[in-house]
């Protein structure tokens, strides 16, 4: 098989707050696909000790282990075990009841000889190609079909509507949000490859209107993650002044592009 990764803050002068991890097991029979876009809490009181980044080093590093060594449990049951592990690492000195607590968008995907498991949480998405070419797009859109007046500004999101029905739904320190999570399994013959990404990197397709889905994989199949992520700076950099796309959200945000051909 063969994998690409890349993963790019959207300030030099600011640390990443996304997670990547490919988990291929010594036993050579499967392997997995783990994406984390922390999420950026305005300024103001979060209630924890940590930071984004050490919550989805923490969040991400548990998903990882456990996807690739919990095989007889579901993508939903290992991301609550995860997310519940990680609660547990700070309980102790963090309020993690605050709306703005650490929390992450998930996409995972594992395959073994027979099949292939998905599951997103909130906006990463995952791409599925099929062995005709044709890609799917796996995609929890419960963010994007909030009204315009659940913003708070052009780029905050109003915290009452975090894990709330009628909201949407990330990783933060409630396990039963994985339940939430669009999920699935599939023939391992239905998947030839396939991509994970966070918003920062799927923004030439949902922002920026470049190109569909399918056209954004074959990108990335074919000149490889780093051209979207570079494509993507462009775009950015073009719209910095006029905001015609971006409206008062931030120029770069981190972007993160795992492929792997099955």
């Amino acid at each position: 098989m063969r994998t690409d990764l890349v993963s790019e803050p959207g300030d030099a002068d600011r640390p990443n707050e996304d997670f990547a991890g490919v988990g291929l097991p010594a036993c050579g029979q499967g392997g997995c696909v783990v994406v984390l876009d922390g999420v950026t809490p305005p300024r103001g009181e979060t209630g924890c000790l940590h930071s984004v980044p050490w919550f989805t080093a923490r969040l991400g590093g548990a998903l990882t282990e456990l996807t690739v060594s919990a095989r007889d449990l579901t993508l939903p049951e290992i991301l609550a075990r995860a997310i519940a592990r990680t609660a547990e690492a700070h309980a102790e000195t963090c309020e993690l009841s605050h709306p703005r607590t650490p929390q992450a968008t998930v996409a995972v995907a594992r395959w073994s000889a027979e099949t292939v498991e998905y599951l997103v949480l909130s906006d990463s998405a995952l791409l599925l190609q099929d062995p005709d070419g044709t890609v799917t797009a796996v995609l929890d859109d419960r963010l994007a079909r909030l009204p315009r007046s659940a913003l708070a500004s052009d780029a905050v999101v109003d915290a009452t509507l975090r894990n709330r029905e009628g909201g949407f739904f990330t990783a933060a320190a409630d396990p039963s949000v994985a339940a939430r999570a669009v999920a699935g399994t599939l023939p391992r013959r239905e998947v030839r490859a396939l991509a994970a990404l966070t918003d920062g990197a799927a923004r030439w397709t949902d922002v920026f209107r470049e190109g569909d889905w399918q056209a954004l994989f074959e990108l990335v199949a074919k000149e490889g993650a780093r051209s979207l992520v570079e494509r993507v700076r462009e775009l950015e950099a073009a719209d910095r002044q006029e905001r015609a796309f971006l409206r008062r959200g931030k120029t770069h945000d981190d972007a993160t592009v795992v492929y792997a051909e099955l």
